[in-house]
């Protein structure tokens, strides 16, 4: 039999572990990394708000089809990770980015704002008014993102959209040799129903590989971290 005092021990250690935060949390996936690119901007854009149509009071839109992206980042538990900075970079419809060396560029939209950041809100929370991407040559359809925390980069890699053939030849993406991780870099690109523009939303969570307690203290101490690496 089980004295009053074993009782109680044991009731309280339940206690403590049924209210710990994340002890019997299940962690997520984490998202894979992938390579920065050669085309992050060597010089940014005067205009690097969330919305990538529009360049500052420009009435002229970018080209392409209008896609709202958005998502969370999180620690492996599921945590909301609050004041990270978000950087997202694309090419344009005609497959330019904003880069003095990038292929297309005699072509490139000017309308078009090809990089944008926003700091994730308490939930975690990020968005982005932007284009579907699209192939250029030698790549599937991607969309560059990055995050950092207290001036530091913390994560890169890149949104493919889920089920584009264009994926299986793809090889950045056929380097990730794990499925569940490549699946994680994936994002399903659906019409909103009833747009009159027939625009798209994307969903991409990212989940980062600490904990949010791990990565701050909730005070902003730096802005965006230095490029992993940049074309000369």
């Amino acid at each position: 039999m089980i004295d009053r005092r074993q009782l109680i021990h044991g009731s309280a250690f339940m206690t403590a572990m049924m209210t710990t935060p994340g002890l019997f949390a299940e962690e997520l996936v984490r998202t894979a990394g992938m390579t920065e690119g050669p085309f992050y901007p060597d010089k940014l854009p005067l205009d690097t708000d969330n919305d990538l149509l529009l360049i500052n009071d420009s009435i002229t839109p970018g080209v392409g089809q209008i896609t709202h992206l958005s998502g969370k980042i999180l620690c492996p538990l599921g945590r909301p990770i609050r004041n990270a900075f978000v950087e997202i970079w694309q090419c344009d419809n005609n497959g330019a980015y904003s880069h003095t060396q990038s292929d297309n560029a005699a072509k490139r939209d000017a309308n078009f704002q090809g990089y944008g950041r926003f700091l994730t809100d308490s939930k975690g929370n990020y968005y982005f008014r932007t284009i579907k991407p699209v192939p250029y040559p030698g790549r599937t359809p991607h969309i560059h993102i990055a995050v950092s925390l207290n001036g530091h980069r913390v994560f890169t890699s890149q949104i493919l959209i889920k089920d584009s053939p264009l994926n299986q030849r793809d090889g950045p993406w056929r380097n990730i040799k794990d499925v569940s991780a490549r699946n994680s870099v994936l994002a399903a690109f659906n019409p909103i129903q009833g747009s009159p523009l027939n625009e798209l939303e994307a969903e991409f969570n990212v989940v980062l590989g600490q904990t949010a307690e791990e990565y701050q203290d909730g005070k902003i101490r730096g802005g965006i971290g230095k490029p992993q690496w940049r074309r000369r």
